[in-house]
Order: C-alpha cells, then structure tokens, then sequence
C-alpha cells in the first residue's frame, strides 16, 4: 500500500537557512526574481519586492551566494549637486574618509529633496559602499530596509524631515539659530522684520521659524505674517522674495533669510531699489558658507558647521559598519551668530 505524504515545507531554522530558491518558493516568484531584489535591481514590483525582502530578513535566512565585501567606499547621495553648501559637505565626508582608506563617491538625483522611489538606491547597491550618507533629504521605509538587509549603514545629515529613531542622523541647531538671528535684530531695535523661509517640508526650515517666532514672543513683537515669504533656499527666490518685501507699502527694515543663498538675492534686490545695506536694510543669513565673508558689506549669518556635520555623519557610518552601535542616534552640533557688517541699529 502507498501512502502520500505532504511535501515538506523548507526548514526555516536558524540551524539550516533558507536558499534564493527557497525563498523563491515561499514567495511564489522565480529564483530570478529573488536574486533581482537581492542586488537591488529596479524591475521589481512593490509587493513583490516587500514580500521577498520580508523572507530575507526572517531568522534563518539567507541568500545562496555568500554576500561580497563592502567596497572601500562612501556613497555621498544630494538631492542637488550646487553651490558652497555642496562644497562644504564633501569637505568634511572626504576627510574622514580619507583616515579610513576610503574613497567618496558622489551622487546628484535632482529630485527636490526627495529621492525617486526606485533606480538610485540599484547603482548604489551595486557598489556595495562602505556606507551611505543621504544630505538634506531622507529615506522611506521601504528604501531604509533595502539598505538594512544588505547591511549597508546609512546615514541622514540634514534631514528635511523627522529620521525616527532608526535611522542615525546629524543636524545643527536650527532652533537656536533663528532665536538669535531674532535677538541680534530685535537688540538693534527692527521691529518689522522680513523672514524668507525654506521650504515647508524642511525641519531644519521649520526650526528656524520656530526660534525666530520665540525670541519675537519673548520680546512682545508679534511677527506679521505678511512679512513672511515662503522660499526654497535658492539665490533666486530670495531675490524675487526680497523684491516683493521691500516693494511694500510698510516695508521691513530688516530681512532674515534662512540660508545665505537667499541673503545673495536680499542684496541684489536691495542694490536694484537703491537701499544701502545697512544704513537703511539690515540683512541676516544662515549658514556661514565662505562667500558670506566676501560679500559687500560682509554678511551678518548664524554659523551653520556644515564640514563638521559631514565629518561626525561619516565617522558614525564607518563606525556601524565595524559592528559598532553608535552611542546616540541623533547629534546634533551648535549653531551661533557670527556678527559682521550687513546689520546695524535702526536709525528713526
């Protein structure tokens, strides 16, 4: 007599692994398929992809070939490859790297602030970087697991928005920042204050208007809110900002720009209405790239240590990928206000 017996389901112990052809088999796709998500390839689709990446993560699996040592590398991911910001932030990646062996590998997507959903995150798996450092922008859950199941650490500097506590990141002080871009003009005695701001999905954006708006509270000066111009940290939008502000019939006697891009097209601005900086326009930046010191007069701006912020982000992602579990997941360095000639006391 024969009997029929069920086909045994692959064991899923720790103690015996499961293949690409196995998981494979669990998740109903070919072998082809597997090994697509495996090396991050793009032609996958959504379900698919977290349902194959959700058996790769269980105990006990594995995929079949053994995965190839990381690349003596750092993949350096902007948003927008442009300007003294960029510049800044590769100085600092570039000289840690260096201590370590490693070289930087520098990326642009061009995606305000938002990386596409699919194909970057495919070419930097195929380098199997040392780690990643992601500037200004952010990752979706979907993009951090396919990072987190090839054991390739990521890092955020910059955030445009809240990183959560699973991802490590690095950011400045942008709170205290805007407090005393505020006090220092408040202490000069400008009450009407322009502000043209960052982007609103920005947090760093956000925090800045958050400390300006305290320091105003603290003061008993509301901010007008038809002082406030929404920019997006481009030289040209607060050129265009500034225009619009000092054009009004009650205009600002002071302008807080949120980055010093923006404080570049305050002054352009300024120079075409035949306004003396600072005589009769104070103008306060963020960020204290190395222009601001040349621009004439010299700009006003809170300190942003952009080198620095890079240098912590790429010692923490080396340090992950020796194994070693950071000592905290959000640093976050200081900000202050470097004082100079764009702002002077308010002449009645």
């Amino acid at each position: 007599m024969t009997t029929t017996r069920e086909p045994t389901p692959p064991d899923r112990t720790p103690s015996r692994p499961l293949t690409i052809a196995q998981i494979a088999e669990l998740a109903g796709v070919s072998p082809a398929t597997v090994s697509k998500v495996v090396n991050g390839r793009s032609e996958v689709a959504p379900e698919t992809r977290a349902l194959v990446e959700d058996l790769i993560r269980e105990p006990g699996s594995r995929r079949q070939k053994k995965r190839p040592t990381a690349a003596p590398l750092i993949e350096l991911v902007f948003n927008e490859l442009e300007g003294a910001y960029a510049m800044e932030v590769i100085k600092g990646v570039e000289h840690v790297a260096r201590e370590h062996g490693l070289a930087v590998v520098v990326s642009s997507l061009q995606e305000d602030h938002h990386p596409p959903a699919t194909g970057w995150i495919e070419g930097v798996i195929g380098r199997r970087p040392h780690g990643v450092i992601v500037v200004f922008s952010g990752l979706t859950k979907a993009q951090h697991e396919q990072f987190k199941t090839r054991d390739i650490p990521v890092v955020l500097v910059d955030p445009t928005g809240d990183p959560g506590h699973e991802l490590p990141s690095v950011g400045a002080g942008n709170w205290s920042g805007g407090l005393s871009a505020a006090r220092h003009l408040l202490e000069l005695g400008h009450r009407r204050i322009g502000l043209i701001t960052g982007p609103a999905h920005a947090l760093s954006s956000r925090a800045r208007l958050d400390g300006f708006r305290a320091a105003m509270d603290a003061a008993g000066v509301p901010t007008d809110p038809q002082l406030v111009r929404q920019g997006d940290f481009s030289a040209e939008d607060g050129l265009a900002h500034a225009r619009s502000l000092l054009a009004m019939p009650r205009p600002p006697t002071a302008v807080f720009a949120f980055n010093d891009a923006q404080a570049m097209g305050v002054y352009q601005a300024a120079h075409e209405m035949g306004l003396r900086i600072p005589d009769e326009l104070s103008v306060v930046g963020f960020d204290d790239l190395p222009m601001a010191q040349w621009l004439i007069p010299a700009l006003t701006t809170v300190r942003q240590p952009l080198a620095e912020m890079a240098a912590a982000a790429t010692a923490m992602v080396v340090a992950i990928a020796r194994g070693e579990s950071p000592v905290q997941n959000r640093i976050e360095l200081t900000t202050g206000l470097v004082v100079r000639g764009s702002t002077a006391p308010l002449v009645a």
